[in-house]
């Protein structure tokens, strides 16, 4: 069935979101009425303590080798550990890394430290705060450079949804850095297929995204995309519309495993405002990075510049990042097409990353891949 997107409704002022309707008619209201009101605060103090309890919590043992103002650099490598590092970018479109170390025994990182990927790291981009508001793109992958050059220059990079992007950037303005590249469930070439990310882009006029920032101090709320995101799916319920969490119903993990999703879901990070308009107007407006006119640290990238082995995975029934949009990036890179591998594997979007099927059946065979190129 399909589904279409009506338009959000535009709040006028702070005061027209739902949050802040208590606060509209303060100034008329009895003494009961500010009675109330501060029930209503004192529970949403409660309320914020309790879900700080709740805050995502990466799965497997790690160490911070770096701590950058953008992101933690983290070390999960094994002691005796030799080769190419591989580090994994971790999508900055709105959750934490959790995406990529969800729970024990269903984590991306633990898969591919055990299917033979022992020189092992992972960017952990941290929420922008109001001081962070003006970085753009450049910044990302300025300090993306200093972890590279830290590990020894040359790395294997697995860019996750919008941390392909950000590594194929980097692959592009740095051939001579990255090894292998793997690209999962990353929108490379935003104006193929039709999915509802692309319908919004095109869709809703820049305004309306400059609005949100404005709302946000000039920060991208991540609590903002989260109720898009839930918009997109009101029908259903996300921990059994997005990721197959558990094989079977009585697993025994199941309770664990939900509400650690819940900690990672339903706590949003904020990403810069200038960073985020320009990820909207340049790449998913106008599609700059596909046609070889966005320019990154002084030079328009060219992805034909983007000649080692790729690994392009593509969720079947993904409406985030859409199949075509994925795969369509062998049309552009410099990679000879015996080297470009492609695999579409059933499920949605968050699946790629966190679903039991896809790091089962699909992540061991990318680790060897990896193993295999990465040199």
């Amino acid at each position: 069935m399909e589904q279409t997107l009506s338009a959000p409704q535009k709040p006028e002022s702070y005061l027209d979101l739902p949050f802040f309707w208590p606060f509209k008619n303060v100034t008329n209201m009895t003494e009961e009425g500010l009675t109330l009101l501060k029930k209503n605060l004192e529970f949403l103090a409660e309320e914020q303590k309790f879900k700080h309890g709740l805050e995502p919590h990466l799965a497997t043992p790690n160490t911070i080798k770096l701590d950058l103002r953008t992101v933690r650099f983290r070390d999960y490598s094994k002691p005796d550990a030799t080769g190419i590092p591989t580090i994994v970018d971790a999508p900055f479109a709105g959750h934490s890394a959790m995406i990529a170390d969800y729970h024990k025994g269903q984590s991306l990182m633990e898969t591919l430290a055990a299917n033979g990927i022992d020189n092992l790291y992972l960017f952990d981009w941290k929420s922008a705060t109001l001081d962070m508001k003006d970085l753009e793109i450049d910044q990302y992958l300025a300090e993306i450079n200093v972890c590279v050059d830290d590990v020894g220059g040359r790395v294997n990079l697995i860019g996750l949804c919008q941390g392909g992007w950000m590594s194929a950037m980097y692959a592009a303005r740095f051939p001579h850095k990255v090894a292998s590249l793997v690209l999962a469930g990353s929108p490379i070439d935003t104006d193929a297929g039709n999915g509802p990310i692309k319908q919004m882009a095109h869709t809703y006029p820049l305004s309306f995204y400059q609005e949100l920032v404005q709302m946000g101090e000039g920060l991208m709320r991540g609590k903002f995309m989260l109720a898009g995101w839930k918009n997109m799916h009101p029908e259903a319920h996300y921990f059994q519309n997005y990721i197959d969490l558990y094989e079977h119903i009585d697993d025994p993990n199941y309770i664990s495993k939900e509400e650690t999703f819940a900690s990672w879901y339903e706590h949003p990070i904020d990403l810069p405002g200038r960073w985020y308009l320009q990820a909207i107007t340049q790449l998913f407006k106008e599609n700059r990075f596909a046609k070889g006119t966005f320019v990154a640290l002084g030079e328009t990238l060219n992805l034909k510049n983007v000649t080692c082995p790729v690994y392009l995975l593509a969720g079947e029934t993904d409406d985030i990042t859409t199949k075509e949009q994925v795969f369509d990036a062998d049309k552009y890179l410099g990679t000879p097409k015996d080297q470009i591998q492609k695999q579409l594997v059933p499920g949605g979007h968050i699946g790629l990353f966190m679903g039991t099927h896809t790091l089962k059946q699909a992540w061991p065979g990318i680790a060897a891949w990896i193993r295999t190129n990465g040199k």
